[in-house]
């Protein structure tokens, strides 16, 4: 993997590939994509552009979306407790930080009408929540081929 990767590069308007391989832990020195890695972290956030430009309840604004990761290299996937086959492997990935349960459904429900609207599949709408803490996010996957429409509520 290439470490001298310019990672200001925008792969959308509103997404640049630092954001999309911000990473806290140790192992973050590992976590420069490859140029299909590349190639499918722009596949993924035009999607997500489309989400953000989804206005916020009760207002004409659109919603800010966070991401709490995206790529991420062998070594940060495994730091991270994620699983041998994840999608954020390839860059097919991200999680999208919510403010609760309420937001979580919103952003799938509207996942949901792109999808539809655009006659296109994705791979994963996955709502996580992690009762110790009581965070939320909406797991996002879409692949270059393959997708599966797999939608889900998970409690860790």
């Amino acid at each position: 993997m290439n470490k001298y990767i310019d990672k200001s590069i925008k792969l959308t308007e509103h997404f640049t590939l630092s954001e999309m391989c911000s990473t806290s832990v140790e192992t973050a020195d590992h976590n420069f994509p490859t140029q299909s890695v590349i190639t499918n972290l722009r596949r993924l956030c035009g999607w997500l552009e489309a989400l953000r430009a989804y206005p916020t309840p009760g207002t004409l604004s659109p919603s800010p979306i966070y991401i709490n990761s995206g790529y991420r290299s062998q070594a940060v996937n495994q730091a991270v407790g994620g699983v041998a086959t994840s999608n954020h492997l390839t860059g097919c990935a991200a999680d999208i930080r919510c403010s609760g349960i309420e937001q979580a459904l919103r952003y799938a429900a509207y996942l949901l009408d792109i999808s539809k609207e655009r006659g296109e599949a994705f791979d994963e709408i996955i709502i996580e929540h992690r009762a110790k803490t009581g965070s939320y996010w909406v797991h996002f996957a879409v692949r270059a081929s393959g997708n599966r429409r797999k939608v889900k509520i998970c409690e860790l």
